[in-house]
């Protein structure tokens, strides 16, 4: 599966968008363990695929995604579109500067509903900010199959200050 960052018509530097990808995709270990590639960093909405393997499997008779990889990358989808979002409210500071806002960044609420099973090769996930406070972000997040279905969908709180 291709995943290669687009970037958004809002200005991002490749710099930014590239620091956010090394901190999601290698530094937070754990998303590295779940496979997620980010595929857009946008202002206000985030995309990300994840491919099935069988140590994702949550339901071995189905060969079903685990629930808890499709809540962990939702999570991961809410706390990226939040940083992107308080990324883009600061441009007027460097890269690393707005880099080092993430450092207090922390979930405080997290909802999933499980629409339909986690059946498939790979998986597009999506979150956009719905509001962004400046002490709490709130954001809507999509789990989609491979055929644009959807699959599970999440909303979250992340506290940013």
């Amino acid at each position: 599966m291709r995943h290669t960052v687009q970037f958004p018509a809002a200005g991002f530097e490749p710099e930014f968008v590239e620091g956010l990808r090394d901190l999601f995709e290698r530094q937070v270990v754990f998303n590295s363990v779940l496979g997620l590639k980010i595929v857009n960093i946008g202002p206000e909405r985030v995309s990300a695929t994840l491919a099935m393997r069988p140590d994702l499997v949550g339901h071995f008779g189905q060969h079903r995604i685990h629930g808890g990889v499709i809540s962990a990358g939702l999570d991961t989808m809410g706390g990226l579109a939040a940083m992107a979002a308080i990324g883009a409210r600061h441009m007027d500071e460097s890269p690393q500067q707005r880099l080092h806002r993430f450092a207090k960044l922390g979930t405080i609420d997290l909802r999933v509903d499980y629409l339909r099973p986690g059946i498939g090769e790979s998986f597009e996930l999506r979150a956009e900010v719905m509001r962004l406070g400046s002490r709490v972000a709130s954001t809507r997040m999509e789990f989609l199959g491979a055929d644009g279905k959807l699959l599970s969908t999440g909303s979250a709180a992340y506290i940013v200050s």
